[in-house]
């Protein structure tokens, strides 16, 4: 999960679908990380923390890093949060991994490419949190 400073957006999406794969009892293993450096270290966002916390999901333990181009090699499925952080990791990738990139509100709006707005500039902790929360579920009922 790819966003742009992994302390919104990417960390929810982490705890979202953490959660969703203990319930689903998958084999599988999610985490985070943002295109930028400007957070390394950081804790999430407040915003972040709470509307987790108020679904039951603690997110607090997560610290924000700087996507890798070993974590392309790495990961089954890179999953970026908007179009920028899409081009970001491509221009990573060197063209190899593509394949396995994908917008995630594709998930439940296919081939559309729309954007997971980003609520450290845009607020709506609220709507970004049910957004991921509904493509995390598609991406379980897509890919288990």
């Amino acid at each position: 999960m790819v966003c742009l400073g992994n302390i919104c957006r990417s960390p929810l999406a982490e705890g979202i679908m953490d959660l969703k794969i203990r319930q689903h009892k998958l084999d599988w293993s999610v985490e985070s990380a943002g295109t930028g450096s400007w957070h390394v270290g950081e804790k999430p966002h407040r915003g972040s923390i709470d509307i987790a916390r108020k679904h039951g999901i603690s997110i607090k333990h997560q610290r924000a890093r700087q996507l890798q181009r070993t974590d392309l090699d790495r990961y089954d499925l890179i999953i970026a949060m908007d179009s920028e952080n899409y081009i970001q990791i491509t221009k990573l990738s060197d063209g190899k991994g593509i394949a396995k990139l994908e917008m995630l509100l594709n998930f439940i709006y296919p081939n559309e490419n729309r954007n997971v707005p980003d609520p450290y500039f845009e607020g709506g902790f609220d709507r970004v949190f049910d957004m991921i929360d509904h493509a995390c579920e598609a991406i379980i009922e897509n890919y288990k």
